[in-house]
Parts: C-alpha cells; structure tokens; sequence
C-alpha cells in the first residue's frame, strides 16, 4: 500500500463469492455508523460512499496516512457484527480491499460521479438522487447532509456560492445519465494510482 499523509483513495470492497454484504437497511445503517465512528476518532475525510448489497465504494482521504489501519478496523468490525447478527462465522469480504491512489486535483471531482452513479449504472434506479445508500443526495441537498461527510472540496471546485455549487454538480453528474462518461479507473498509473505520471512518481 502507498501511504502518506494527505493521500486520498477510492476504496472497494466485495462480499466473499459475491455474496451480499447487506442483508437489509438496519446492516446499511450499522456500517454508515462505523463509517462515522472512524471519521471522528482517526479524522479521515470521507468525500463520498454507496453502499450497494454486495459491495461499497468509498473515497476516503487520509490526514494521518493510516489507510491499512483504517480499513482493517471498518471491515473488520463490520464482520463482526454481521457474523453475529447473521449467526455465521468465517470471511465475509472477498480478500483484502482494493485501494486506488487518486490524484485529488485531477481526478476527485470525476471519480466521485463515477461512484454516484453507481446505482444508476447497476439499474437499481433511473436517477441517482432516487438511491437513499449513497452520499449523493447529501451533495445536492435533497435530503439532511451527514456532518462527518466531506461535501466541501468537491463543491467547493464549482464555484463558492453553496448553493449554485450544489445545483452545478448536479448538472455535472447527471451529464453521465445522457452521456458515456466512461470509467475514470480505468487508465490506472502501475494499477494502483489514478493520475499523471508525475503524480504516479510522487506516489511511489
């Protein structure tokens, strides 16, 4: 794993054989909690999420370069919890997580519609405003932000009146409803970075 202070990552994580990792709404509830827990004791930064039944996206920025420790907890106590509800025992994610080094000034805006439109892309919903699991309603305020969600950097990249902001990344994400935006992970620098090759240097 790249580590250091400031990095931020797109982070996915899937069931074991594909398997659902969300049974129902209480388990999207109790990992949205943990999700929390972690923002306030280790002061990640989490600029989006979608929680989708067998696997998550997150993208996570780390001020204390702490990813691998971060990432173990959430899904380690995410397993417990769910083994215990669910009267299992054994993995519950298949292998480690996968994590992408992404190059916050180049990429962060367009990765985070990319995770927002997930349900979309998956045909769950028409409209990704319509899907409660994801932190996209929280941007464009159709329902209560969470505090522990950071909408400020991405917003703030669209202009700094708030609410002009909101409505102009709304605009910009559902350009991917008409269009093929395409798939901004998939240019990877040496599979593990999304960015230039000069941010790819730094990285290593």
């Amino acid at each position: 794993r790249i580590e250091y202070p400031g990095a931020i990552y797109h982070i996915t994580s899937r069931g074991n054989e594909r398997k659902k990792i969300f049974i129902g709404d209480a388990d999207k509830i109790k990992f949205l909690e943990i999700l929390e827990d972690y923002h306030n004791r280790f002061n990640i930064l989490i600029h989006g999420y979608v929680l989708m039944d067998n696997h998550y996206h997150l993208v996570v920025e780390t001020p204390k370069g702490n990813l691998t420790k971060i990432m173990h907890g959430v899904n380690g106590r995410y397993t417990g919890y769910f083994n215990r509800k669910y009267r299992r025992s054994g993995h519950l994610f298949q292998g480690r997580y996968k994590g992408i080094l992404v190059d916050k000034d180049a990429y962060l805006v367009q990765l985070s519609r990319y995770v927002h439109l997930n349900p979309v892309r998956a045909k769950i919903v028409e409209r990704p405003e319509h899907y409660r699991w994801s932190s996209y309603p929280g941007y464009i305020g159709e329902t209560g932000e969470f505090t522990w969600v950071e909408y400020s950097w991405i917003l703030s990249t669209f202009g700094n009146d708030l609410k002009s902001a909101k409505k102009k990344y709304q605009q910009y994400t559902e350009e991917g409803l008409h269009t093929d935006i395409g798939n901004p992970t998939k240019d990877l620098y040496g599979q593990i970075i999304l960015g230039g090759e000069e941010f790819g240097e730094y990285g290593e």
